[in-house]
């Protein structure tokens, strides 16, 4: 049996590696020890050690997210491998190509009452691109083509439009030690050059003929009101395409903080990046009523720009999506383009540039210029109001970060508040940002643990910004800063409960509000960093602020920066903010 498990389960491993698979986090498990042994093995993977599957997933998550590149995550059987779920969950609707590795017990055992055995086949059902059962292994020529074969099967549908995870459930018999490492001959030395995969598996993008967009091309040249939404998306040569386009078109960009677009060398006038707080007036989104929208991305972020693509559901509203599922939770858009958005881009620009007959020149617009003037008033008026006030703030934080962060730096904002703060406060730039978010599920589950994944496998800085419930849901994942000797910036919002209920009608509920909702802890988060051994400091006022996060990017080891806010300060100030931006945007409108 031990030869079975070194000849099947090495081949798969040695196939893995071949189809790009560089990383792997596991948890310690018996039954998964075949997979373990034979992956530490390899030389052409590092493997990740975690003492629990939920953090060793979401570590994996957040690994696949900052080298957008599928990696590997390994569990034992039983509940091991269902707390890999959440993570699942998020990388399937986040789009995050994982492959999800799950030792099971034979199928003897199984439904028989056997001990850390539950039912794992098809375990995350709808949520994963593929899911397989693989066979007993063995050593005969059609077994090791076959676990080739699924090797280079799993990291190809993964990776491919739209990507997500796939699950491979490995049943072992016992013993569980393969003989020997597994590993292919060329992999031993005889060859020195690097064995091509047992598969070829080519993705060939969806890419539109110019031709094709001519109609629409000549639609959007008569528009006077056009728009472009550009939502939560990482393709890094996305933004600099949409911007031409814009630049081709004349018309606005509304850039979700998470679709990359908001920050970088591309970054230009037509970028608005305060919408959320202006089109919170009703009649500010009443009346910027566009003719034609095109959209990108997930959905965003902002509320109001929900409401306000809602609002204008009349309006002629183009989807563009590589993937096969429908992102358009409020059923608004009337076309949907089945293209990769960047090679769309680029062929729309081309298309309007070849229109005939001779294309107009797209002068200024006053539709154009009104967003702009709206957008820098709002945005100056919420500077203004931060700036007045005398200590830390929740929404202070994300402007000071905006002015503090070097380049290339990666900014992971948490659910609820930290990322819906990051998208209303935080100011575009030419700054090379990039910025993450488990927006998939928009759990505040593993944030931790995903934030330091994407530092592990990066040498630029990383900030972390994370609600207090949220960082105490996944405080587990802090001991990967001391076992893998990470760096990190941990920015903790603090206000003793949860905030985002402030902003909610469970707010209103004031008999049982604070035990059903607002469940404060008056946890001491100064014990959690000096038991996994993180740098601590918390800053009472926006120059501590400052001087303490400038001092902890760049140095090594995890930095945590606490900042203590109070619920319902918080919510006042919020609803202080956004009035002061809409009474400015709505300025050049009634003077």
């Amino acid at each position: 049996m031990s030869d079975a498990l070194s000849t099947f389960v090495g081949g798969f491993v040695d196939e893995l590696v071949r189809s790009g698979v560089r990383h792997v986090c596991l948890a310690p498990g018996s039954r998964s020890a075949p997979l373990a042994l034979l992956l530490k093995q390899h030389p052409g993977v590092r493997v990740w050690t975690h003492l629990d599957e939920r953090s060793a997933a979401f570590f994996a998550l957040g690994m696949a997210k900052s080298l957008r590149e599928p990696v590997a995550m390994l569990s034992t059987s039983g509940t091991a491998a269902v707390n890999f779920a959440p993570a699942v969950v998020e990388a399937y609707f986040a789009r995050v190509p994982l492959i999800v590795l799950t030792a099971d017990r034979p199928p003897e055992l199984r439904d028989v009452g056997s001990n850390q055995t539950i039912d794992q086949v098809r375990l995350f059902g709808s949520h994963v691109k593929w899911s397989i059962d693989m066979m007993l292994p063995e050593t005969s020529p059609e077994a090791l083509r076959y676990a080739r074969a699924v090797a280079c099967r799993a990291p190809a549908i993964a990776r491919a439009d739209a990507a997500g995870p796939v699950h491979v459930n490995f049943p072992f018999r016992e013993p569980l030690i393969p003989a020997g490492d597994g590993l292919s001959p060329a992999r031993n030395g005889a060859d020195d050059s690097e064995p091509a995969p047992f598969v070829h598996i080519e993705d060939v993008s969806r890419h539109p003929e110019p031709t094709s967009l001519a109609p629409l091309a000549s639609e959007l040249l008569r528009m006077e009101r056009g728009l472009i939404i550009c939502g939560p998306q990482d393709d890094h040569g996305f933004p600099e395409a949409v911007a031409r386009l814009a630049d081709e078109l004349n018309v606005p960009i509304l850039a979700d903080a998470l679709s990359q677009v908001r920050c970088g060398p591309h970054h230009g006038p037509l970028i608005i990046d305060a919408y959320d707080a202006f089109l919170r007036s009703d009649d500010l989104s009443r009346s910027l009523a566009p003719q034609l929208l095109l959209r990108f991305g997930a959905a965003p972020t902002s509320k109001p720009l929900l409401l306000y693509l809602q609002r204008h559901a009349a309006s002629r509203q183009v989807l563009i999506d590589s993937g096969d599922g429908w992102r358009d939770p409020a059923l608004t858009a009337d076309q949907q383009i089945r293209s990769d958005p960047r090679l769309f881009c680029e062929a729309l620009s081309e298309a309007l540039r070849s229109s005939e007959p001779t294309r107009p020149e797209r002068e200024a617009s006053d539709w154009t210029a009104r967003w702009q003037e709206m957008n820098r008033n709002a945005r100056a008026a919420l500077t203004r109001r931060l700036e007045e006030e005398d200590g830390c703030s929740e929404p202070g934080v994300f402007g000071e970060l905006a002015s503090l962060l070097p380049d290339g730096t990666t900014l992971f904002a948490g659910n609820s508040m930290p990322v819906r703060d990051l998208d209303t406060f935080f100011a575009g730039s030419t700054l090379p940002l990039r910025f993450l978010a488990n927006r998939g599920a928009s759990g505040i589950d593993g944030v931790v643990s995903s934030a330091l994944g994407a530092s592990a496998v990066s040498s630029e800085p990383l900030v972390l910004v994370i609600g207090d419930l949220s960082f105490y849901h996944d405080m587990n994942g802090l001991l990967a800063a001391k076992r893998h000797d990470l760096n990190a910036t941990i920015v903790l919002l603090n206000n003793d409960g949860g905030g985002i209920f402030s902003f909610l009608p469970q707010a209103e509920q004031s008999e049982h509000f604070e035990e059903l909702f607002g469940t404060p802890h008056g946890l001491d988060f100064r014990h959690a960093a000096e038991m996994y051994g993180l740098a601590y400091r918390r800053v009472e006022s926006p120059e501590q602020f400052r001087a303490t996060v400038h001092d902890s990017i760049g140095a090594p080891g995890v930095h945590l920066i606490e900042v203590r806010t109070d619920r319902r300060a918080n919510a006042l100030l919020h609803e202080k903010l956004w009035e002061a931006a809409s009474s400015a945007a709505r300025a050049p409108i009634t003077s």
